[in-house]
């Protein structure tokens, strides 16, 4: 009752502000055209779904880079980007009549200095659409080969070749889903019979080699999210009771690794388990740190917004550190009325708002790591240290919601 009390209150002496806020909006510089940089590790993209585009924003300085469209999907589709070729890729999905008639898939290339497009290349109009976006498309390491996992009405691969920008070919599936690079010519898929599939290419991208697992998940008691992070030739999944299993894509036939609990059975007792719904996991190879959102919640609340944040070392499979998200609800509001930021009512709503959580973690791969955490319902993301967990700065400018993140 006190808190909604509080609330209430913050809200009250919000409006109040807003009435007498009466300074003059700075305009925005017209007609200017800029040049990228060299681009920076701390560097991130974030989707604003609403308008279909997504932003790059710098982490060291809050500020916003640049922006691309992401046209024609349920919710726009983040960038990919190829620090190799000095290129961005977008899958967007065209119809003939808005949102009907003759469809069209396309991978759209951007200049990574300018921003600007610089070509196309059509793919076959199968493309996956499932709202989140995670794991539907990736650029191969070496950045030759860039594919796409498609669902309409089977499940198959489109390969495209960056180089010659022409569609390879469609490589058939069934019963695996998403791509998660392991190589220059290989990428792993999730299968519905609790396994992993390993795609291997030959060099002119058309397939070559499928090979599976063996059996280690179950789908139906435990299955695996598929927000995955990658170590190196191996990827991490964590399981919705909270088991994290790790495959090895090195050979070539997938080899899983045994699951470790990301709780202990005390942990359990109390309800904690996964959260977030999103972007839940996180690794800083350099460093063997894990971070995992987490939240207290019965069966099936894994998609609510986390309430902590909590680090293991890989290597000793152990919690040691937990980062509590900073209040992100209160800097919505207060970008929503247009005050700068580091003032009293900053610091008001900071104070008498409690944090609505993260949905999503990205770090990061460098030696002096930012963790960028964002809150899906108002799209307000925080930048941290990611070696002690406190809060650098906000960003700004995010837009009305979204919750992907993407550092290059």
């Amino acid at each position: 009752m006190l808190a909604r009390g509080l609330r209430a209150f913050a809200v009250a002496v919000l409006g109040l502000c807003l009435a007498a806020h009466a300074q003059d909006v700075r305009p925005d510089d017209v007609g200017r055209s800029l040049t990228l940089p060299a681009p920076s590790d701390h560097w991130v993209w974030l989707d604003e779904p609403l308008f279909r585009h997504s932003k790059l924003f710098d982490g060291d300085t809050g500020e916003v880079l640049g922006m691309v469209d992401s046209l024609g999907s349920l919710t726009g589709r983040h960038p990919l980007v190829s620090r190799e070729r000095g290129e961005t890729y977008v899958m967007e999905t065209f119809y003939a009549r808005g949102n009907r008639g003759e469809r069209r898939d396309f991978i759209t290339i951007y200049d990574s200095r300018t921003l600007k497009v610089i070509g196309e290349v059509e793919i076959p109009p199968r493309t996956a659409d499932v709202g989140h976006e995670i794991a539907l498309g990736a650029v191969l390491d070496g950045a030759r080969f860039f594919v796409v996992f498609n669902q309409e009405p089977a499940n198959s691969v489109s390969v495209v070749d960056l180089e010659s920008r022409q569609f390879v070919g469609e490589i058939t599936t069934a019963g695996c889903a998403c791509v998660y690079p392991v190589g220059p010519r290989a990428f792993g898929m999730l299968c519905g019979d609790g396994t992993v599939l390993r795609v291997e290419l030959d060099e002119n991208g058309r397939q070559q080699r499928l090979t599976s697992s063996d059996k280690f998940f179950d789908v139906v008691a435990d299955p695996l999210t598929e927000k995955g992070v990658r170590d190196g030739q191996r990827w991490m999944f964590a399981s919705f009771e909270g088991y994290l299993h790790t495959i090895d894509f090195a050979a070539d036939r997938p080899t899983p690794v045994a699951p470790w609990s990301l709780f202990t059975a005390e942990q359990r007792v109390d309800s904690w388990r996964i959260g977030g719904g999103l972007q839940h996991l996180a690794l800083h190879r350099p460093s063997g740190r894990l971070f995992s959102v987490v939240l207290q919640g019965e069966p099936g609340s894994h998609k609510d917004a986390g309430s902590q944040i909590w680090v293991y070392d890989i290597k000793t499979r152990e919690r040691v550190q937990t980062i509590d998200p900073p209040p992100m609800l209160s800097v919505f509001l207060r970008r929503l009325a247009g005050f700068e930021a580091g003032g009293a009512v900053d610091w008001l709503l900071s104070t008498l708002i409690p944090s609505p959580g993260v949905n999503g973690v990205v770090v990061t791969p460098d030696d002096a790591p930012l963790l960028f955490v964002r809150h899906r319902e108002t799209g307000a993301a925080g930048v941290l240290d990611a070696l002690d967990g406190t809060l650098v700065r906000y960003l700004e400018e995010t837009g009305l919601g979204g919750a992907l993140m993407v550092v290059p």
